[in-house]
């Protein structure tokens, strides 16, 4: 079984690529905190250790649009898919190897002030709602 399921916060904007057959594809990384007590993060950090892991996430098709056009650097995402290991050959000749969660759903978490203001949608306040 190869399934992964991450919840972190995205570290930088969601890069889309078409690929020759037309198929989207958007690639980002999550940051997935390491869940440090407080006294072990400021020990980390003191000697320069991640307090967290860096994931490469890779989606596809019209998921791929909406991640591009929907996720921002530092929005809580949630994806589920499985993890990939490829390789190739880069510019020096040298063979290079990725690892990668190919994601089969990504959730967003949370969204920002200006996707509240998407066209045809408005934000509620809970005490306007009848029940």
């Amino acid at each position: 079984m190869n399934q992964v399921i991450l919840i972190g916060r995205t570290t930088k904007e969601p890069e889309l690529k078409f690929l020759q057959t037309g198929l989207a594809v958007c690639n980002f990384t999550l940051a997935i905190d390491k869940n440090l007590s407080k006294d072990k993060k400021q020990e980390y950090e003191s000697k320069g250790y991640p307090t967290a892991d860096f994931i490469n996430i890779v989606v596809y098709g019209k998921q791929a649009e909406n991640c591009a056009n929907y996720l921002d650097k530092g929005r809580l995402t949630a994806v589920q898919g499985r993890i990939q290991t490829r390789s190739y050959e880069a510019k020096d000749g040298t063979r290079r190897y990725v690892t990668e969660v190919v994601a089969n759903h990504v959730e967003f978490l949370e969204w920002s002030k200006k996707d509240n203001d998407i066209e045809g949608f408005s934000q509620v306040d809970n005490a306007d709602l009848p029940f």
